[in-house]
C-alpha cells in the first residue's frame, strides 16, 4: 500500500512523517521512501543535497517528489554566511573551517576535464548577493579594484559581444585556502553583507543519487539552485545540479532551476565509462576515449530496457555556467519539452567545447520539442549519434548560436522550429531532414572526414557501425530562409554540386577506382525542393521550386512581452503561390548511411502535419513553421 510522506520544516527526523507529524528534511523521507510512495514537502528552504536511496519499480510504481499544491519550497546548494569582517572599503572576508565543506570544498574544486579550453583559475565556488552570482576574481587585488567589463570574447566566433549584466562585473569574490581554513574575500559595494543575503556554495548537488540504477523518480514543483556541479564533458561523470546518475524513467517537471556552476539538469553518463581520461592521462584524443566509452556503456548495460527514457517538460532553466540540460549515452529514449531554458553561459568565466542550453550527446530516439530557447551562448548541440532525434516546434532566438548538429549519421528530424541567431545552424553532419522551419541567419555545413563516429541499430544502442562524416544526405523541404548584410551561407546552397538521388550518386562513386577512397571524392545525394529564400539567401542550384527574392527583406523580429512572445515578419505578395506538401516516412528518402527510415520512437510512420502552434496541416500548406503565416505583416504569438 502506498504511503505519502510530508517533510516540513516544522518537523523533525524523529517524526513519523505525516502530515501532522512531519519530518523536518527532504533526506529524512528519501531514506524511506519505497516504489509506490510520494514524499509531499511543505513550504520552506531547505539547504540539503537530497539522494534518492530506493527506486520505483515501472511507471506505475514510482517514487514522487513533489512541492505541496500552492507553496513555494526551495532547495538550495548553498548555505547563508552572516560572519563577514570588514577589509577596507567595501571588500569583507569570511574565514571558515575547511570541515565546513565536508570532503567536497568548491573553493579547491577547479573547473577541470576534457574539453576545458580557457580557465584562468575559476573554481566550483560561488558568492550570490540576493541571488546575484557573483564572478571570481584571479586575485585578492581584483577583489579590491575590480575591473568593469562592458565586452567578453565569444570564443566560438572569435567576436567580441556584449557582457550579460555588464553592472555584475563590478561584483567579484577570491578565495584563499589552507590546511584548515577557507577564506573568502567579496566586494560587496554599498551592501552590508551581514544585514542582507548572502550564500556561498557548499554541495555539489541539490538533488542526485549517490549510487547508480535508483529508477522512476518524479521531481516536480520545486525551486532548485546554486550548486557547485563540475564541469561535465561526454567523456566523465556528469553531475548536476538535478538528475539521475544512469538510471531509467525520471520525470523532472514544473521545477525553476537556475545558478548550477556547469550543468543544470544532467542525463548523462557515470564515471565507469570513463572520467575525463584526455586530461589526466594525456595519451589518446578524447575523441578515442569518447569511441570507448560507447562501447564500455554497453558493457556496463546500456540499453533501452535499463537506461534513459527520461521525460523533462515545463521546467525553467537559466543562469547556469555551462548547461541547461546535459547528457552523453544516459539521456537515449527520453523527451525534453515545454521547457524555458535561458542566460546559459554567457558569464564566460570559463569556457570549453561542451556549453549550450542543451548538449546531448547519442541522442538516441530523444525528442525535443516546444521548447523556448534564448540568451544562450548555444540553443541545441547534438553531438554524435544523433540518430532518430527529433527537434520540433521549438523557439530559438538571441543566442550566439541556434542549432549545431555534429558527427552524425541521421535519422535526424528538424521541424517547424523558429531560428533567429545570426548564427543560426552548423550542419556538420549528414543525413538531416530539416522541413517547413523558419531560419534567418548564418549557416555553415562541413564534412568531418577525420572522426568515424558510431551509428545504431535502429531504436537501439547496440551498434551497427562508423561512419565518417562525407556531408550531405540531407534533406531541405518547406522552409523559409532569411538573409542578411554580413551572414554567410543562408540557405542551401552549400550543396552546389551534389547529386539529387542515390542512383546518381552510385553512379558516380563507381567511376571512380578504389574502394572507400571513392567515396571520400563524391558527394552525398541531397533533397531539397519548395524552400523560399529572402533577402540574400541562395537556393541550391537543381531546386526543381523554389521563391526566390533576394532583395524582399522580411524584417523579421522576436517581440518580448512579458511571458508572451511573437513573431513579427513580413512577406511578400507572392507568399502562398508556393506551397509545401507534408513530409513523411514514406516521402523522406532513407539515410545512406545507417540505411534507416525517419520514424518516430516506436517504428511507426513520422508525420510533419502539424505546425509550431500545434495546428494540424492541410496536405498542401504555406512555407514555414506556422500554417496561418500569410502575405503581407504577420504578428504572431509563438510562446505564452
Amino acid at each position: 500500500m502506498a504511503i505519502q510522506y510530508h517533510v516540513a520544516k516544522s518537523g523533525s527526523d524523529l517524526n513519523k512523517g505525516t502530515e501532522q507529524d512531519p519530518f523536518l528534511t527532504i533526506n529524512k523521507a528519501a531514506s524511506v521512501a519505497a516504489a509506490g510512495d510520494s514524499i509531499v514537502v511543505h513550504e520552506g528552504e531547505y539547504r540539503e543535497w537530497v539522494k534518492p536511496k530506493n527506486s520505483g519499480l515501472s511507471e506505475y510504481r514510482r517514487i514522487t517528489y513533489q512541492a505541496a499544491e500552492g507553496e513555494k519550497v526551495v532547495i538550495k546548494g548553498s548555505e547563508r554566511i552572516q560572519e563577514w569582517q570588514p577589509v577596507e572599503g567595501s571588500v569583507w572576508k569570511v574565514v571558515l573551517p575547511n570541515e565546513f565543506f565536508g570532503d567536497y570544498n568548491p573553493y579547491i574544486e577547479e573547473i577541470f576535464g576534457d574539453w576545458v579550453v580557457y580557465n584562468p583559475g575559476r573554481h566550483l565556488g560561488d558568492v550570490y548577493l540576493n541571488g546575484m552570482s557573483f564572478y571570481e576574481g584571479e586575485t585578492l587585488e581584483q577583489v579590491k579594484k575590480p575591473q568593469i567589463q562592458t565586452e567578453v570574447m565569444d570564443h566560438w566566433t572569435q567576436k567580441t559581444v556584449p557582457v550579460h549584466n555588464p553592472d555584475q562585473t563590478q561584483y567579484v569574490w577570491f578565495a584563499e585556502v589552507d590546511d584548515k581554513t577557507t577564506t573568502i574575500y567579496a566586494n560587496f559595494h554599498d551592501a552590508n553583507p551581514n544585514e542582507e543575503l548572502v550564500e556561498i556554495n557548499v554541495r555539489r548537488s541539490c538533488f542526485y543519487p549517490e549510487v547508480t540504477g535508483i529508477n522512476y523518480i518524479t521531481v516536480k514543483g520545486f525551486e532548485m539552485a546554486q550548486a557547485a556541479t563540475p564541469w561535465t564533458p561526454p567523456t566523465a561523470d556528469q553531475p548536476g545540479l538535478i538528475g539521475p546518475n544512469w538510471a531509467k524513467g525520471w520525470i523532472i517537471e514544473d521545477n525553476i532551476i537556475h545558478d548550477a556552476k556547469c550543468s543544470a539538469i544532467s542525463i548523462g553518463k557515470e564515471a565507469s565509462t570513463g572520467h575525463n581520461y584526455r586530461t589526466i592521462r594525456k595519451d589518446k584524443p578524447g575523441y578515442q576515449y569518447q569511441l570507448e566509452s560507447v562501447f564500455l556503456a554497453r558493457q556496463a548495460g546500456w540499453s533501452k530496457e535499463r537506461i534513459g527514457s527520461h521525460i523533462i517538460r515545463n521546467n525553467t532553466i537559466y543562469d547556469c555556467g555551462q548547461n541547461g540540460i546535459v547528457g552523453h549515452l544516459g539521456c537515449v529514449f527520453s523527451e525534453i519539452y515545454n521547457n524555458h531554458i535561458y542566460n546559459i553561459a554567457l558569464k564566460r568565466e570559463f569556457y570549453g567545447h561542451e556549453i549550450a542550453g542543451i548538449k546531448l550527446h547519442a541522442a538516441i530516439d530523444v525528442q525535443i520539442h516546444d521548447n523556448r530557447i534564448h540568451d544562450c551562448s548555444l540553443g541545441t548541440w547534438l553531438d554524435w549519434q544523433t540518430q532518430g532525434t527529433r527537434v520540433s516546434r521549438n523557439l530559438f532566438y538571441r543566442n550566439n548560436r541556434d542549432l549545431f548538429v555534429e558527427v552524425s549519421s541521421g535519422p535526424y528530424l528538424v521541424d517547424n522550429n523558429i531560428f533567429t541567431a545570426d548564427y543560426a545552424l552548423d550542419n556538420h553532419a549528414q543525413g538531416g531532414a530539416y522541413v517547413n522551419n523558419l531560419m534567418r541567419g548564418k549557416m555553415v555545413h562541413r564534412k568531418m572526414l577525420d572522426r568515424a563516429t558510431p551509428y545504431h541499430v535502429p531504436h537501439s544502442t547496440e551498434v551497427a557501425g562508423f561512419a565518417a562524416t562525407y556531408g550531405g544526405d540531407d534533406r531541405f523541404y518547406n522552409n523559409i530562409f532569411i538573409g542578411d548584410e554580413g551572414f554567410e551561407g543562408v540557405g542551401t546552397s552549400h550543396f552546389n554540386g551534389y547529386p539529387t538521388s542515390l542512383e546518381e550518386y552510385i553512379e558516380t562513386v563507381h567511376q571512380e577506382d578504389g574502394d572507400h577512397q571513392s567515396f571520400n571524392k563524391v558527394e552525398q545525394p541531397v533533397y531539397i525542393n519548395r524552400n523560399a529564400y529572402f533577402n540574400g539567401a541562395e537556393p541550391f542550384e537543381r531546386e526543381q521550386e523554389n521563391l526566390v527574392m533576394n532583395s524582399f527583406n522580411p524584417g523579421l523580429q522576436i517581440i518580448e512581452e512579458g511571458e508572451e512572445v511573437y513573431l513579427s515578419v513580413e512577406l511578400p505578395e507572392e507568399f502562398g503561390q508556393l506551397l509545401g506538401e507534408i513530409q513523411s516516412t514514406a516521402t523522406l528518402e532513407r539515410v545512406r548511411i545507417v540505411d534507416a527510415e525517419f520514424e518516430n520512437p516506436d517504428g511507426s510512420e513520422v508525420r510533419v502535419d502539424t505546425d509550431l502552434l500545434g495546428t494540424q496541416r492541410e496536405e498542401t500548406s504555406v512555407l514555414g513553421p506556422i500554417a496561418q503565416l500569410q502575405k503581407g505583416k504577420n504578428l504572431v504569438k509563438v510562446w505564452g
